[in-house]
């Protein structure tokens, strides 16, 4: 069966290599025929399973990102205010050591809000 197999494929491939015109043809006829009976079927006889691929938060037009982005928006003129509020303490020369570590944090966050977006 092997040997039969092997003796087959080699009379085949000794074919194609004679004839490499009619093989392009019968290649290209054949995917052709396949190319409109796969149009035919999609479009007379169309599957009955519905698309389930549910696109990523990020991408959808849903409330959903919107809220997160007004989420982020307030969040980061919350962060603005506060800073501003530690710069005039800062002008009045009253700033603490906890002070510092709150910009610190606080403009951290800020940027990790702002490269988020």
């Amino acid at each position: 069966m092997n040997a039969f197999i092997k003796e087959t494929g080699q009379k085949f491939l000794d074919r194609v290599a004679k004839n490499p015109k009619r093989f392009f043809t019968y290649s290209m006829i054949f995917l052709s025929i396949s190319f409109i009976g796969s149009l035919i079927q999609g479009i007379f006889f169309p599957s009955q399973k519905t698309f389930t691929i549910k696109p990523p938060v990020l991408y959808s037009n849903s409330g959903i990102s919107q809220n997160t982005a007004s989420a982020q928006d307030t969040e980061m003129e919350k962060i603005v205010s506060e800073l501003k509020f530690l710069k005039e303490k800062r002008d009045r020369n009253s700033l603490q050591k906890v002070d510092s570590l709150r910009i610190e944090f606080l403009f951290n966050r800020f940027q990790q809000l702002k490269n988020s977006r």
